[in-house]
């Protein structure tokens, strides 16, 4: 199968015996190979030296006399940022530990560059065998901000940042439309819409981020997106989920739900609490799933054999940006993992 995600840094890891990813020394290398963390020409020698003996040993211990002396203080914050950030990779051990930790202790600090970096890299691991460009480009939710169109009853996401682009420079591809903002008049985006079909031209371009993923009920899009949240679950928490999709929430005993974002979160948690919900905030919900656990005994004994709703919404500015770690921190586990 053709790599993909090479920028996510997953080559740079080794899988532990958990099949987890254990930092490596080249991993957190990458980082100080960053434009930003890269002594420009007028550095200090303080901040040239530092950066030197971190590329020779990046889990070295550096002392704060070193970061005091380093002149240019956005420099200094930066390795501080980092630093920080380096000391909670190798208090985990690995990525996914990483992950879970900032979000049941406080990611407090942690730019939410690095969270979708770890997620980029984990996800990558969790993908490696899969053949199907659908469920990469599904997995690009997971750490890529999104924009979404609605149009005769089809719901498609776009790369945020691609669309942007595209809009200023007057860029187009050959199929899909997508309608953004650019001042005070709209422009059209034409983006390849990926399907059963087409899905493996994914592969060439991954890097690119101007595919365009129908996630409409019943397209193949939604479903590679709900096949890609059980193996994210699955990965972390080590239970088997089923997810699908379905066009509503019927259920007279609804118990459990968890919004895979912001939006979604608000609207689910309103219309739990019978609180009324406008029709504008209820044309927001892009997606409805019902997650089944594989066995009840992994459920909170009081809510064992019952489904969870999972919510997708857009914002008022049609973003999606999807919050991977609601599924994992909100689950009705019967045990933390």
């Amino acid at each position: 199968m053709t790599d993909f995600w090479t920028a996510s840094g997953f080559h740079l890891l080794t899988r532990d015996a958990d099949n987890h990813l254990a930092v490596t020394p080249d991993f957190l290398r990458a980082y100080l190979l960053r434009p930003e963390m890269r002594p420009p020409e007028e550095a200090c020698d303080a901040e040239r030296m530092l950066h030197a003996a971190l590329l020779d040993d990046p889990a070295r211990t550096v002392p704060a006399p070193l970061l005091d002396a380093i002149a240019d203080p956005d420099a200094r914050e930066n390795f501080q940022v980092w630093l920080a950030f380096r000391d909670r990779l190798l208090a985990a051990g690995t990525l996914e530990g990483c992950y879970i930790r900032l979000f049941r202790e406080g990611a407090r600090g942690v730019p939410a560059l690095f969270i979708d970096q770890l997620v980029h890299a984990i996800l990558r691991g969790i993908l490696d065998e899969t053949p199907s460009g659908l469920r990469a480009r599904a997995g690009e939710l997971f750490f890529r901000e999104q924009t979404v169109s609605v149009e005769e009853g089809r719901v498609r996401v776009a790369d945020a940042e691609t669309v942007e682009t595209m809009a200023a420079s007057g860029g187009f591809g050959s199929l899909g439309r997508l309608v953004v903002e650019a001042g005070t008049a709209p422009r059209s985006v034409e983006l390849d819409i990926l399907d059963e079909t087409n899905h493996p031209l994914y592969w060439g371009r991954d890097a690119r981020h101007d595919t365009v993923l129908d996630i409409t009920f019943a397209a193949a899009g939604l479903d590679a997106l709900a096949r890609v949240l059980e193996a994210w679950v699955g990965h972390f928490l080590g239970v088997t989920v089923n997810i699908q999709p379905v066009q509503n929430i019927r259920d007279d005993r609804w118990v459990w739900h968890v919004g895979l974002d912001s939006a979604a979160s608000a609207i689910l948690n309103d219309l739990y609490n019978g609180v009324e919900v406008g029709e504008d905030r209820l044309a927001r919900i892009l997606a409805l799933f019902r997650l089944d656990f594989a066995d009840s005994a992994a459920m909170r004994p009081d809510l064992a054999g019952r489904p969870v709703y999972l919510g997708l919404a857009m914002t008022e500015g049609r973003r999606l940006k999807l919050k991977p770690q609601n599924l994992l921190v909100n689950l009705p586990l019967a045990s933390v993992a």
